[in-house]
């Protein structure tokens, strides 16, 4: 049995502290805020983020960064994208010798345009990791902690690493696949948010399956031709931690990127919906981090540029909808010829 720190409380973070709990693991909960690290000690329960769920007794919390940081050789990064480059930076004052990260955030860095693996290897010291593994695929919080069937993937260039966090995870109904595509996975797990973001809006349109089946599979090639061109196995996208996690988070209600650009699908401006739903939607920041991508490597990105039109240049998703369908061929690679 492994001694593993989660960092960050939200979800996600908790789902996963209850699966190393019930696997035996000495888990401990990092929490930014003492409040809700006590709620969890006291009452074995995280009421804002997985209402009604009873936590393992064994799994304790902690608002102190440096408890957290000295607590074990494993460290599950779960805190959301916009966080993670200040959390690493606070944790590395702490750590006394290698550590094996396992981040299972999904998003990309805006403007530094940095994947999860690469901020971590940027701000903790080489001398103080052990290796960089990332744990993705669809898998909602909300229905692990009921113990439904869930597969995701572990992905480092060392197989050994992501077998190690296989095992580590490895439990009677969650499952977990190996990689070696970094890239492909943390691609794949970050942009399909933004196809989910467009779900959403369709939806919230009311434009039925013909269209959300166009988004989830055109969303796909954008995707495939993205991460390709960063260096990307094609095959992942074909996988649980491409096509899967794209149907999870497109069809779901449990799906924030969803829920939220319902809301802007509805009319809502960015502004009401992220205050509406109290929670980080990754969709929002990935999406301008795609963009810039789209433009440094030269890859069309039609749906993509879309809801960037939407969230940052204030166009109505109507009319974003229909410049995207009634677009002309701008490029040999655009999808007037069909191809993923």
């Amino acid at each position: 049995m492994e001694k593993v720190v989660v960092l960050g409380a939200g979800s996600w973070g908790t789902a996963l502290s209850i699966v190393l709990a019930e696997k035996g693991h000495n888990c401990l909960l990092w929490s930014h805020r003492s409040d809700q690290a006590n709620e969890i000690n006291d009452k074995h329960s995280n009421d804002k983020y997985l209402p009604g769920t009873i936590l393992p007794a064994k799994l304790t919390a902690t608002s102190s960064l440096e408890e957290a940081a000295k607590h074990g050789k494993i460290i599950v990064m779960a805190v959301p994208t916009k966080g993670i480059r200040e959390v690493c930076r606070n944790v590395s004052k702490w750590l006394q010798e290698p550590v094996l990260f396992v981040h299972v955030s999904k998003g990309i860095e805006p403007d530094t345009q940095k994947r999860i693996s690469e901020v971590i290897r940027e701000e903790i010291p080489a001398q103080h990791i052990e290796g960089v593994v990332v744990l993705s695929g669809p898998s909602h919080a909300e229905e692990v902690v009921l113990k439904h069937p869930t597969t995701v993937t572990a992905a480092c260039e060392n197989l050994l690493f992501a077998e190690k966090v296989q095992d580590l995870f490895m439990h009677g109904h969650f499952r977990v696949y190996t990689n070696t595509d970094v890239i492909g996975v943390e691609i794949g797990g970050a942009l399909k948010n933004i196809i989910a973001l467009a779900a959403g809006i369709s939806d919230g349109l009311s434009y039925g399956d013909n269209a959300k089946a166009a988004l989830i599979t055109r969303g796909l090639a954008e995707i495939t031709r993205l991460g390709t061109k960063m260096g990307a196995n094609p095959l992942t996208f074909s996988g649980l931690t491409g096509i899967g996690d794209l149907i999870v988070t497109c069809t779901s209600v449990h799906s924030r990127n969803w829920r939220a650009g319902n809301l802007l699908g509805k009319g809502m401006n960015l502004e009401e919906v992220l205050e509406q739903m109290g929670m980080v939607v990754e969709g929002v920041r990935t999406t301008k981090a795609a963009y810039q991508l789209s433009k440094l490597h030269e890859v069309p990105m039609p749906i993509t540029s879309a809801l960037y039109a939407i969230l940052f240049e204030q166009i109505e998703p109507k009319t974003a909808v229909d410049q995207l369908m009634e677009r002309v061929k701008k490029h040999e690679m655009e999808d007037l010829y069909e191809y993923l």
